[in-house]
């Protein structure tokens, strides 16, 4: 038995034997090991909210509860309870003026599974995806659809949102554009007049594409749109054109707006029939969310002063320690020191520059590239963020993102005056 086993291959598929690991969840790892070991770590690398700072409403926690009590404990539908599905294409209607049918929307646990389907559903092997960087995970799934990726590297004068011209060159034979409005990592957000030249871009392709032809989808991932800062507007492509329809798939759900990232609740809404398909993509999977958490996010849902409550105290709470930072980032640049950042417009991420390499550190060493300016902040200041070549950039890129979902606000000042000495020590 031993000679037959010696003799085998321990091989797995191409897709599984290349598939890249997260950078982020290397960068965890490390913060945790070196926060095991005692050490201060100022940690704003996770998309997440610390309960103890941004608690899920009251409201919903207790409808979860009740849902509990009620047995809501089965398998749920397929595609998602009648009774959230009905919920959510009102409030969709009352919060954004887009009018699907219930029939239209997918629920699953979270927005990871939906994206999932809408890749395996939409992409046959070889098939053309094209996706900004800095940019949320679509590399990845890309390579689990089998698809080729098109990667367009975007740019910080316009706030790392992609625009058409950058898009422009590479629509030929594309079957997906992945877009994000709210946009992970960089906390950004399309204009009217950016999301107008695209949508117009893309139905414009389409109408010369033959019969028969696949179509150039746009997957519309607006997962932190209720999450943006005063003056500024969401935009979506079915609400600027309505001819975007039949080739806008929406991706949404409670993670980000409630911070119930563990409550696993999320929804895709768009043309029926790839829907219907993703459905039977996710029903073969298991990627339901919870019945019991479906039932409470429909009640929740339907009671629009607690989400009006709700949505008026985390925004107000995100954006002061969005701005905290960002002005921190602003006095450190006027003092001269080689940093800056964007203005927040959304989400709960700030983008931020660190332009070290060339700088020496104390002990002599040379900063060459963005990796060893990123361990060296870890290391002398205890500052954790998470570069942006994670997200698909360019590993010479100086560009990261800053997480407020687990920043106290009165360690901002701490951190502050930690990185000030820091970069005073840098020469």
């Amino acid at each position: 038995m031993s000679d037959l086993i010696s003799k085998q291959s321990d091989r797995v598929s191409e897709m599984a034997e290349n598939l890249i690991g997260s950078e982020i969840i290397r960068l965890a790892g490390e913060i945790r090991e070196r926060q095991a070991k005692g050490n201060r770590i100022f940690n704003f690398t996770i998309g997440d909210f610390d309960p103890a700072l941004f608690p899920i409403p009251e409201a919903l926690t207790q409808a979860i509860i009740d849902a509990y009590k009620e047995g809501h404990t089965n398998y749920p539908a397929a595609n998602g309870m009648a009774e959230l599905r009905k919920t959510l294409a009102a409030f969709i209607v009352q919060r954004q003026g887009l009018t699907y049918s219930e029939n239209d929307f997918l629920v699953a646990g979270g927005a990871r599974p939906l994206i999932y389907a809408i890749y395996q559903v939409l992409i046959d092997p070889g098939d053309k995806i094209i996706f900004p960087v800095p940019s949320w995970n679509n590399n990845h799934y890309t390579h689990l659809s089998r698809g080729s990726e098109c990667v367009v590297e975007v740019t910080p004068e316009n706030n790392f949102m992609p625009i058409a011209d950058d898009l422009r060159p590479h629509l030929g034979n594309a079957v997906l554009l992945a877009l994000c409005s709210p946009q992970n990592p960089t906390g950004t957000v399309f204009t009217r007049e950016q999301l107008t030249e695209i949508c117009q871009m893309v139905l414009d392709e389409n109408a010369q594409r033959p019969a028969g032809a696949k179509p150039l989808y746009v997957m519309y991932d607006q997962i932190y749109w209720q999450l943006t800062g005063a003056g500024v507007t969401h935009f979506d492509p079915v609400s600027l054109f309505p001819e975007m329809r039949p080739y806008t798939i929406f991706v949404d759900g409670l993670s980000k707006s409630l911070a119930a990232t563990g409550v696993r609740v999320g929804w895709s809404f768009g043309p029926a029939k790839v829907i219907d398909k993703m459905k039977s993509v996710l029903g073969h999977v298991g990627a339901w969310a919870p019945k019991a958490e479906q039932m409470a996010t429909a009640r929740f849902l339907n009671d629009s002063k607690s989400v009006d409550q709700y949505m008026e105290w985390i925004n107000r709470e995100v954006a002061d320690r969005l701005m905290a930072f960002h002005n921190g980032f602003q006095y450190l640049k006027s003092d001269g020191f080689s940093v800056d950042s964007i203005r927040p417009q959304a989400a709960i991420y700030l983008t931020v520059k660190f332009n070290l390499v060339g700088k020496t550190t104390p002990d002599g060493q040379k900063i060459t590239k963005t990796s060893e300016a990123t361990a060296y902040l870890l290391d002398k200041c205890g500052l954790a963020l998470v570069p942006f070549y994670a997200f698909g950039s360019s590993a010479d890129s100086c560009w990261y993102r800053l997480s407020v979902g687990t920043a106290k606000k009165d360690e901002i000042a701490q951190m502050f005056a930690s990185l000030r000495s820091t970069l005073q020590q840098l020469v």
